[in-house]
């Protein structure tokens, strides 16, 4: 079982890498964006199916264990859990988890509502130990970024250009309402471009 692996990207495709490790080289699925020619260090998930043996690539522990979580609910494969790593920020998918956010989980590719809702069942207690800091994510916090996020996307924004910004702007003005809260935002969004 491979738990590690250190060599030379050799190649970038479409969701996978090719790591040379002396005179062999390993494909590598990740959600990570690994320049090509550079000396890289991942951690490895091995998955073994009975048509095929696909290893799995994380920059950090906390990531590899990330992925671990999402492929322990049922439903969520490998496939799945990598298109929803690369398409959400760790910290905002944490975040879109603990608070029961099933709007962002489902913008990543071939994640629907139901197993985006499925996940946040099956994970939020599990990562209620986790080490994540993410301000004060009391009930008026919530409901102030749902209620921006709302606000914003009715504007035409996607969640997920508006949503580390949103939170942002939430938690350094916990008093706030949407009204004080959404032309900040649009300040914050204009100023960005």
């Amino acid at each position: 079982m491979i738990g590690k692996l250190q060599g030379l990207v050799d190649y970038t495709g479409d969701g996978f890498v090719i790591i040379m490790a002396g005179p062999v080289g390993y494909k590598v699925y990740t959600p990570e964006y690994l320049t090509p020619k550079s000396t890289v260090t991942l951690w490895i998930e091995t998955i073994v199916r009975e048509d095929s043996i696909r290893l799995f690539g994380f920059c950090t522990l906390s990531a590899q264990n990330l992925f671990n979580q999402l492929t322990s609910v049922s439903g969520v494969g490998p496939k799945v859990a990598l298109a929803i790593m690369s398409s959400i920020k760790t910290d905002t998918l944490m975040q879109a988890i603990a608070t029961g956010d099933a709007k962002t989980i489902s913008t990543a590719p071939g994640v629907g509502k139901k197993v985006a809702e499925k996940i946040i069942v099956e994970l939020k207690n599990k990562m209620g130990g986790a080490t994540f800091n993410f301000g004060d994510t009391s009930g008026d916090n919530n409901s102030a970024l749902a209620d921006l996020l709302s606000a914003l996307e009715s504007l035409g924004y996607r969640r997920l250009d508006i949503i580390d910004m949103a939170q942002n702007l939430v938690s350094k003005n916990p008093d706030f309402d949407v009204a004080k809260l959404v032309p900040m935002a649009l300040k914050e969004i204009s100023n960005g471009k």
